[in-house]
């Protein structure tokens, strides 16, 4: 029988509340009770407008922190919002919102006592921390703007200037070196704040409640940059095969060297490839068998280095894997689900029914899309053969059509409101799809996606 082994099942409910849902209620809380704390402690004679101002500044300060303790990959952080990628997501979001307050509180937080050196500092927090934010938005502008604006855009861009300023921003590796100095950045915010904040000399209780909060923050960013790799766990292993799969698409199987890393179909690891052009590093869903010591990855061209990756990676070569992290699992899903498998986020199913040691105890209608036959194809159909719960729908876009919402569950015939719903793929085809099916009466709760973007 194909059950989760003892304790893989995640669990789903504290006191009434999706765990899940249990880390971003406690930012809001935070947010909530820290502007109140600092409203009430406004002191006498001090400018309502200015201390508002201040308080901008404070919870800007708060969220950073906030950003730098959920992207530390500490394993007690991860439960409280439904995996590292989802923790992940909650530090932009919490980085991006941190950057917008800055704004009211530059505009309204003018100190005619600053000191030069608050200056200086606060000039370099601002310029750091918005380039970051920018940067992090850039890979995702297509889903921001609407589609008359995204052609001008699009046509800005054949400009020699700005191809070059693509060339020099692009990169998971560039991005990453600059990503490392956010907590520079907001120290640099931070210390602004003790030197400039007019509201610390009357109310101590303001000062050491501000030093307690920017201090856990670069607490935790000092912990990532210096001694998190002494106490994660990375394993050591060596490439043992390249296959090609198409054009842009190949399966790099790895060897362990020592302890293998032992990790739940469905999850991903950060793996360190030394290739011909360097060490290179990227995060990767687990695409092989969870059992076994060898571990195989599904790498496709993105954009960044992984572009290169087919014609630089040889057998022989070392890596080096840290993780696992995520919780994309089909046993928190309920006995009907629907699997949507789109390009290269076909990778976690792969696990998953390359991980079966028995047949499928949920009835399951897995849709492959893809532009042009699958790859994987006839692998999953011969699983398929061996599981009766198991149904298979293999789209090829160029022939089919779009898949769509609307078309599976048309196909699957269940009330949307027992199904679950696990997807795979491009960005912006899963925000729609979601939508898709809140509209269609899928509970929010039962539609799971892998987040594989850090930016």
């Amino acid at each position: 029988m194909d059950t989760p082994r003892a304790g893989t099942r995640p669990r789903t409910a504290l006191l009434g509340v999706p765990v899940r849902w249990m880390g971003p209620g406690a930012i809001a809380l935070l947010f909530a009770l820290y502007g109140v704390f600092w409203f009430l402690e406004r002191p006498a004679g001090e400018p309502l407008l200015g201390h508002v101002g201040q308080l901008f500044g404070g919870e800007s300060v708060l969220l950073f922190s906030i950003a730098l303790v959920l992207i530390s990959t500490l394993p007690h952080v991860e439960p409280l919002f439904g995996g590292i990628d989802h923790a992940a997501i909650w530090h932009r979001r919490a980085a991006i919102t941190a950057t917008v307050l800055l704004l009211p509180h530059i505009e309204l937080a003018a100190n005619p006592a600053a000191t030069s050196a608050g200056k200086t500092l606060a000039v370099i927090a601002a310029s750091g921390l918005g380039a970051l934010v920018v940067w992090a938005i850039l890979p995702r502008w297509r889903t921001m703007l609407p589609a008359p604006v995204r052609r001008l855009v699009l046509a800005a861009l054949q400009a020699r200037p700005l191809k070059l300023a693509a060339r020099l921003l692009g990169g998971y590796e560039r991005w990453r070196g600059f990503h490392r100095l956010t907590g520079l950045f907001v120290a640099a915010g931070f210390v602004h704040g003790l030197l400039d904040a007019s509201s610390f000399a009357s109310v101590p209780w303001l000062r050491w409640s501000y030093v307690g909060i920017g201090g856990t923050g670069l607490a935790f960013y000092a912990y990532r940059e210096v001694l998190a790799r002494h106490f994660l766990p990375h394993h050591d292993y060596q490439v043992a095969g390249v296959r090609p799969l198409a054009a842009d698409l190949v399966e790099v199987t790895l060897r362990p060297l020592g302890k293998p890393l032992k990790f739940k179909p469905g999850q991903f690891a950060m793996v360190y490839l030394e290739t011909a052009d360097g060490w290179q590093r990227h995060p990767f869903s687990m695409s092989g068998a969870a059992h076994g010591d060898t571990i195989g990855i599904t790498v496709k061209a993105l954009g960044d280095h992984t572009t290169k990756l087919p014609d630089v990676v040889q057998t022989g070569m070392p890596a080096v894997v840290g993780g696992p992290y995520g919780r994309f699992d089909r046993h928190g899903g309920t006995a009907d689900q629907v699997w949507i498998a789109a390009g290269v986020g076909i990778t976690p199913f792969l696990s998953w029914l390359r991980s079966l040691d028995g047949e499928v105890q949920e009835n399951v209608d897995l849709f492959v899309t893809s532009a042009g036959p699958s790859p994987f194809a006839e692998e999953i159909v011969a699983v398929a053969g061996t599981q009766p719960r198991l149904k298979v729908h293999l789209v090829d876009t160029e022939v089919d059509g779009r898949l769509t919402p609307e078309r599976i569950l048309a196909v699957v015939a269940t009330d949307p409101r027992r199904l679950s719903v696990f997807m795979g793929g491009p960005d912006s085809m899963l925000r729609q799809f979601r939508k898709g099916f809140r509209a269609a009466g899928v509970r929010r709760a039962n539609i799971h996606r892998e987040y594989f973007q850090w930016r």
